[in-house]
C-alpha cells in the first residue's frame, strides 16, 4: 500500500497539531497566516487519512493511526472520468459581456475557450471581475483578450485519479480543471476538451460516499 505524499502545508498543519493539540481550525489558520476556507481541503485530507482526529467543540488532535486508510485507497481508484461533468465552452471571439451571461446562466466559475474543438484557454470569474473594475466596454472586448492561454492551463485526463485532480485544484488555487484528450498533429500536441472536474464534482463525490457508507 502506498504512503500518501502530503503537501508542505499539510505537513506543517500536522506539526502544529502535534505541538499545540487540541487546536482549532481558527487557531491553525492564524498560525499559518491563511483563511479557514483555505485550510478546509487540507484538514479534510488529513482527517480522512486518519492523520488528524477532529473533536467537536475541542479541536484537532494528532492520531497515532497509520497515515493511510481504506478511504484513501478507495479514492485513489476513482478516476476523473467517473466524476467529470460537461464543460461550458465558448469561442475566443465571444464578447466578454456575453461570456459573463453564459457563466452565470450555467452557474460555473470558469469558461473554457476552444478553437475548432481544440482547447486554447480559460477565463474565470476573477478575470471578469478585473476587467469590469477597469471600466472597459465589455460588449466590445472579445474574451480571447482576457483569457489565460495554453500552455498555462492546468489539465487532467479522464484516466487520472480524482485525488490527483483535487491536489492540482488545491495547488493551483483554481475552481476547476479541463479534462482533455491528447492527440498529435505532426509534432504538435492537440488537446481536445471532453469534460471538466471542479470543486463541486469532488464535493459531490464525498457526499455520495457518505450516503453509501
Amino acid at each position: 500500500m502506498d504512503i500518501i505524499k502530503f503537501s508542505h502545508r499539510q505537513k506543517k498543519i500536522t506539526e502544529l497539531v502535534k505541538k499545540y493539540a487540541p487546536i482549532t481550525s481558527e487557531q491553525l489558520a492564524e498560525k499559518l497566516g491563511v483563511t479557514r476556507a483555505a485550510l478546509r481541503p487540507d484538514l479534510a485530507i488529513l482527517t480522512m487519512t486518519d492523520v488528524l482526529e477532529a473533536k467537536p467543540k475541542v479541536g484537532y488532535i494528532y492520531s497515532k493511526k497509520p497515515s493511510y486508510s481504506m478511504l484513501y485507497d478507495y479514492i485513489r481508484k476513482i478516476n476523473v472520468g467517473d466524476v467529470m461533468s460537461k464543460p461550458v465552452v465558448v469561442d475566443e471571439n465571444t464578447m466578454v459581456y456575453d461570456a459573463i451571461v453564459n457563466l452565470f446562466l450555467n452557474d460555473v466559475g470558469t469558461l473554457f475557450i476552444e478553437n475548432s474543438g481544440v482547447l486554447i484557454g480559460a477565463v474565470s470569474r476573477k478575470d471578469f471581475l478585473k476587467i469590469s473594475i477597469g471600466g472597459t466596454d465589455m460588449r466590445k472586448v472579445p474574451v480571447g483578450i482576457i483569457m489565460t492561454r495554453m500552455p498555462n492551463i492546468v489539465c487532467v485526463e479522464k484516466d487520472d485519479s480524482v485525488y490527483l485532480a483535487a491536489q492540482k485544484i488545491m495547488d493551483h488555487e483554481v475552481d476547476s480543471l479541463p479534462v482533455v484528450e491528447k492527440s498529435k498533429d505532426g509534432s504538435k500536441e492537440i488537446l481536445k476538451i471532453i469534460g471538466k472536474v471542479s470543486k463541486t464534482n469532488i464535493t459531490r463525490l464525498f457526499v455520495k460516499m457518505g450516503e453509501n457508507k
